[in-house]
């Protein structure tokens, strides 16, 4: 790094002189160089600013090996961003500014995602590239990108520019599990990361999995991992996500155990029940006379389609295996009406399908699943509950009317995943569904 180098007895001068006009570099510290002078280091990017002081003998050198400060060494990556924007800014720093630099970003191995509301300041624009390398520099990372709202076109595409660097695919492992994908395409939610790891517990050894949102595979391949899931049907109709499934598949050794299926699954062929139209927009890479041709193949079916999966859930019934049933993982953001001391109720066992009603019983936290016997522990929400119910009396309906026969659906578990707002929880359902023996 760049330093002025001067004798021990104006050390002290030279460095008020060049704190005051704000080019002391403060990342490292002072250093014995050559002849017993002491070199001060200052910033490289303000060199052209340099003015050697006449009263003070010095000269211009460079350190080969500097030595961090203790300074830098106690700073948070924060602290260290906000410090060398200033050295960057110099006498245009102020307060507004120090307001619109980041605190917190995602970090996908060298490549950093910034939130939208950073760097907003028109000043900013004016730095051109020398902003991004900053920053880059400061968090120790090669690529930026910042992101955007979620458009509204159905897929929950991101909107995320890339700020530094030649693209935006990216490499995150959870569980265990190696997911890539281009954060300018796809979306990756690290809030999920509690239903990835309960799905990689459940025991799935032999059974067919359906999932009719799979994205990049945030489910399907801890089923398929983990679980030991014996085969996958993957329905995802973003070109980009599908591109990105299969890259997880064969990242993760099990693309002869999945088959994607490329296109909006609610297309259905053979389908009876009426249909009301929904403002999704087609995907560019998406096929426009996609049929999703499955029937009776699935043991299990994931759902895992926020704020509702309503739309999927004839698709569901459909697919699930006629003779045996299965298992449905709904997903659904339920508003909880708030209370000053909201009362809580333990999960019920809610058995649709006899004039008889519900019964009821305890299950553990995180149940085993043991052939729809297994006990509900948590306390949830009364609204939680009832949803619950409402749900499983939709579906059970939903299968009488496909089957033509009487239907049993048993709520297993309720999973509450994360929050959205005070009163709006991303919840899963656990729902069993089976056929009645006449």
């Amino acid at each position: 790094v760049p330093a002025l180098a001067t004798e021990p007895r104006f050390a002290q001068r030279l460095r008020e002189h060049l704190e005051e006009e704000q080019l002391l570099d403060g990342r490292y510290r002072l250093q014995e160089v050559l002849g017993g002078r002491v070199a001060l280091p200052v910033v490289e990017e303000k060199l052209s600013q340099l003015r050697l002081p006449q009263e003070i003998p010095c000269g211009l050198v460079q350190i080969q090996d500097p030595v961090p400060s203790r300074a830098a060494r106690r700073q948070t990556p924060a602290q260290k961003l906000r410090d060398e924007l200033r050295r960057l800014l110099g006498k245009s720093w102020s307060e507004e500014l120090e307001r619109d630099v980041p605190r917190a970003w995602q970090r996908h191995g060298d490549l950093v995602l910034l939130s939208e509301d950073c760097f907003r300041a028109a000043l900013w624009e004016k730095l051109g590239p020398a902003l991004w390398e900053t920053v880059a520099s400061a968090l120790g990372a090669r690529r930026l990108a910042r992101r955007g709202r979620v458009l509204p076109d159905g897929m929950r595409s991101p909107s995320v520019t890339l700020l530094l660097g030649q693209d935006g695919w990216v490499e995150h492992v959870d569980n265990g599990i190696r997911y890539t994908f281009d954060v300018t395409k796809c979306m990756f939610s690290p809030g999920n990361i509690t239903e990835k790891l309960r799905v990689a517990s459940l025991p799935c050894s032999g059974e067919v999995l359906v999932d009719l949102y799979a994205g990049i595979g945030y489910f399907t391949l801890p089923y398929l991992v983990h679980a030991a899931a014996a085969f996958a049907h993957a329905c995802e109709w973003n070109g980009h996500a599908v591109e990105a499934l299969r890259r997880n598949l064969a990242l993760n050794g099990v693309e002869d155990r999945c088959r994607i299926h490329h296109g909006d699954s609610r297309q259905v062929s053979g389908a009876t029940w009426p249909r009301t139209p929904h403002p999704r927009v087609a995907s560019p890479l998406s096929p426009l006379s996609f049929q999703l041709e499955l029937r009776d193949v699935a043991d299990r079916v994931n759902l895992g389609l926020i704020p509702s999966s309503e739309e999927g859930w004839p698709v569901a019934c459909r697919v699930l295996k006629k003779g045996t049933g299965g298992v449905l993982h709904i997903h659904h953001n339920v508003e909880t009406v708030p209370s000053p001391a909201p009362p809580q109720t333990p999960v019920r066992q809610a058995e649709w399908g006899s004039l008889e009603g519900a019964g009821s019983d305890g299950e553990a936290q995180h149940p085993a699943e043991d052939g729809g016997k297994e006990m509900l522990g948590a306390r949830i929400r009364p609204e939680w509950q009832r949803w619950a119910e409402a749900t499983a009396a939709r579906i059970r309906g939903l299968l009488v009317e496909l089957h033509g026969q009487p239907w049993r659906t048993s709520i297993l578990h309720i999973e509450a995943v994360k929050s959205y707002a005070p009163h709006v929880h991303h919840l899963v359902l656990d729902l069993e569904c089976r056929p009645m023996l006449p």
